[in-house]
């Protein structure tokens, strides 16, 4: 099982959140953080996970590119203080030693490119390590505008995002296409390396829940026309009904048109966990991911589609674009 997008790195960084200690659910029960750490992710039997690292927006652009490699250094310290049950991978093949020696694979993903200086400071990043970068957050920045509706939604990727495109797929970084408005969406695969993957790692979409920062069947058909895939996230203001008393059925809801758009191959579930979301209730943590394989087999999905949309389809996707050796 692989979960494309987990923030809960971010709390290290503001709280002081031990990711190596087992937590409970926290001050409001699985909503809004403490949904995951290292010990969780292992209990939960999960084989890899995607660990972002967020932007701070506010930061000055002159010394974004060497505080990320504090925190890039940061998280591999909290990683590697696992011993034997994790281990840091950057490629599908370090993915397959992890998994023979029986430890958690974690990915690195940066979410919002602005952490970078310029698209030249691509290149300065720890070699390998980062293997996907969010182009946008929250915020607008000086490489395009996200789909948040408090900022410019009409924008799209300005020069200098585009470049940012160009240096990620010369890096073989997998470009995820989550957070930008509509307009940037399609100004990214305009410029993308047609021969390379691009994904939107957490999502929901609009044929199920039609909101904003949901995506469109045209996105979702665009995605897997690269080999990409897009992740499903667990944030019941994205998925639809009930926001405090949601259920996991509606994350399945959501899995299944991206199936129908696009096909099982199109698919995969980043939930967000620990990025401020409130997760359905039945489905609070991290530890309760068998209820969503439940759920999926509750609704006729064959075991085949449930091993591909747990983390087949995202191995695939790297397998293409960083096999490794």
């Amino acid at each position: 099982m692989v979960d494309a997008h987990i923030e809960s790195f971010i709390w290290t960084r503001v709280l002081g959140y031990d990711l190596g200690r087992r937590h409970g659910a926290g001050l409001f029960g699985g909503c809004f953080y403490s949904q995951a750490d290292l010990p969780r992710m292992v209990e939960a039997a999960l084989s890899a996970v995607v660990l972002s690292v967020a932007t701070n927006p506010f930061r000055p652009r002159s010394c974004r590119t060497a505080n990320l490699i504090g925190n890039l250094a940061h998280l591999r310290t909290e990683v590697d203080a696992q011993g034997d049950r994790v281990a840091l991978v950057t490629d599908r093949a370090g993915y397959d030693r992890a998994r023979r020696a029986g430890r958690l694979a974690c990915f690195v993903a940066l979410q919002g490119g602005n952490a970078l200086g310029s698209p030249d400071d691509v290149a300065r990043l720890p070699p390998g390590l980062v293997s996907r970068v969010t182009l946008v957050h929250l915020t607008a920045s000086p490489l395009g505008s996200p789909s948040a509706p408090s900022t410019r939604r009409g924008g799209g990727l300005t020069d200098e995002g585009r470049s940012f495109v160009g240096a990620l797929n010369a890096g073989c970084i997998l470009v995820d296409l989550a957070h930008i408005s509509p307009r940037g969406f399609w100004d990214a695969l305009e410029v993308h390396d047609r021969a390379q993957p691009a994904i939107v790692s957490h999502t929901g979409v609009r044929g199920v829940h039609d909101v904003w920062r949901n995506v469109d069947d045209d996105q979702i058909r665009a995605i897997a026309e690269l080999g990409g895939v897009t992740g499903i996230m667990f944030h019941a203001g994205f998925l639809g009904g009930s926001f405090w008393s949601g259920r996991a059925a509606a994350i399945v809801a959501h899995i299944e048109h991206v199936i129908d758009v696009a096909g099982e191959d199109a698919v995969a579930i980043g939930s967000d966990f620990d990025g401020l979301i409130v997760p359905p209730a039945d489905l609070r943590t991290v530890t309760e991911l068998p209820v969503l394989v439940q759920r999926m087999l509750d609704r006729g999905f064959s075991a085949e589609r449930v091993v591909k949309v747990l983390g087949a389809n995202y191995l695939d996707v790297m397998s293409r674009i960083r096999p490794g050796a």
